[in-house]
């Protein structure tokens, strides 16, 4: 049976949970959401409660440009930009619009575990490609352009989930480059584009839709909060206008039109930019935090990279280990983690495991890491 996830259950009394990959409820603020929807109805009209455009309000469209202007280093335009319900959502609707079933996807191996339920609910085949610290191995698209001809590859450009790499510049270049030559989509997931903490990644990929074969998308739920379910869809005019073809769409209008007001107004007074800055801040120190516990406590045993961004560590544990195994016990030390398997298209990758950051303290982060590091010692 197919596990169920419910997101808004807090772990257990006592326990820390680094499976959890969502903000702690200190960085979800209430006073921003709360400044900019009294900004909003404090000047709305009926008109405002509408259906809204197929694209989006044309003012959400004219600030997000502008805030996606600021954070990509390039220009953004308002017509490339379509909203969404987030991201899982615009992952569905992606391959309603642009596959059929029985069509190929390609993904990267590991990638987003829940990514997978959604392509298989839509009877797409699932081809997975390596990655290495670079993101993408091109050499290994290349292999499998000769044997399948996918309608998309789904990627996590920067800031990967799980493995937090993310993918060079000159891959991104090539990546675009083979999309034109052999005709499929490349679908980027860059909700994690803007969490760097010490660098800024490559140009995002929501800066080359002049491609025409491009899709970025990108969410509010990692930079302000998940329950907007808000987010946005970047292409050329000609993939946007398929997409707008869609019955949902011409059904109803703008998939998300009042919260789009509420981030309208939270990006037009500076307080999402402000947000951002503190989750910067705050997140860099959860890394530093986690970085020097591991190698406290589990520096002999586990090979990992510091993340540079995002909200993950993607952990390498001694190969004759289980992942799957030290899950099943996880309960006798109050502790959680996801497990390496998810994240593989083939049920692989079983010696390695998944923590987040993002839902707990630095204090936290040291005590979960030493209870992580007694049951490790345990299972060996």
């Amino acid at each position: 049976m197919t596990e169920i996830l419910t997101f808004d259950e807090a772990p257990p009394e006592g326990t820390i949970n680094f499976g959890i990959g969502q903000p702690s409820s200190d960085l979800l603020s209430l006073s921003v959401i709360e400044q900019a929807s009294n900004a909003f109805l404090g000047n709305a009209h009926p008109l405002d409660l509408n259906y809204g455009a197929s694209a989006g309000d044309r003012r959400f469209a004219n600030a997000l440009a502008g805030f996606l202007t600021r954070e990509y280093g390039a220009l953004t335009h308002p017509g490339s930009l379509m909203v969404t319900n987030g991201n899982s959502q615009a992952l569905d609707f992606v391959c309603t619009v642009f596959t059929r079933p029985g069509d190929t996807v390609f993904v990267e191996e590991p990638s987003y575990f829940l990514a997978f339920r959604i392509l298989a609910d839509h009877g797409l085949n699932i081809v997975g490609i390596p990655i290495d610290e670079d993101g993408l191995i091109i050499e290994a698209v290349e292999a499998a352009l000769k044997i399948h001809e996918p309608a998309f590859i789904y990627t996590i450009p920067s800031f990967h989930n799980p493995s937090a790499y993310t993918m060079s510049a000159s891959r991104r270049a090539q990546l675009v480059a083979l999309s034109l030559s052999h005709d499929f989509l490349i679908v980027a997931d860059e909700v994690y584009h803007m969490l760097s903490y010490y660098e800024a990644p490559p140009m995002a990929f929501g800066t080359m839709i002049d491609s025409g074969t491009i899709i970025s998308l990108g969410s509010f739920s990692k930079i302000l909060a998940p329950a907007l379910r808000l987010g946005w869809m970047q292409a050329s005019e000609k993939l946007l206008e398929k997409a707008f073809e869609n019955g949902v769409v011409n059904s109803g209008g703008s998939l998300n039109h009042y919260t789009s007001h509420i981030a309208r107004r939270a990006i037009e007074l500076g307080i999402l930019e402000q947000h951002l800055m503190q989750l910067r801040q705050t997140f860099r120190g959860r890394v530093k935090a986690m970085d020097e516990a591991l190698n406290s406590f589990l520096g002999n045993t586990l090979q990992w990279h510091r993340p540079k961004g995002g909200y993950f560590f993607w952990l390498a544990l001694p190969e004759d280990m289980d992942a799957d195994d030290l899950r099943s016990r996880v309960s006798d030390y109050e502790i959680g983690f996801q497990p390496g398997s998810r994240f593989s298209s083939r049920g692989e990758l079983r010696h390695f495991l998944r923590l987040s950051f993002s839902y707990y303290n630095e204090d936290d982060i040291f005590e979960g890491i030493e209870r992580l590091s007694r049951l490790i010692a345990r299972a060996r």
